[in-house]
């Protein structure tokens, strides 16, 4: 079994990605990175975000 979170925070996600919190936060938000509420708390599955990722790299707009 492949030990990585499945589940990830803003602060995971800005890691992984490179970019600042802030602007992880904006952008789960706003829909442009896909994510969903646990309470107050975002979160973003891995795989979503790696779907998104390749879908990005293929040149669609999301």
């Amino acid at each position: 079994m492949d030990n990585e979170q499945e589940i990830m925070t803003v602060s995971q996600v800005a890691e992984y990605l490179q970019i600042s919190e802030v602007t992880t936060y904006k952008l789960v938000q706003e829909g442009r990175i896909p994510g969903f509420k646990i309470g107050r708390h975002w979160r973003v599955r891995k795989e979503d975000l790696r779907e998104h990722i390749r879908k990005l790299q293929h040149g669609e707009h999301l």
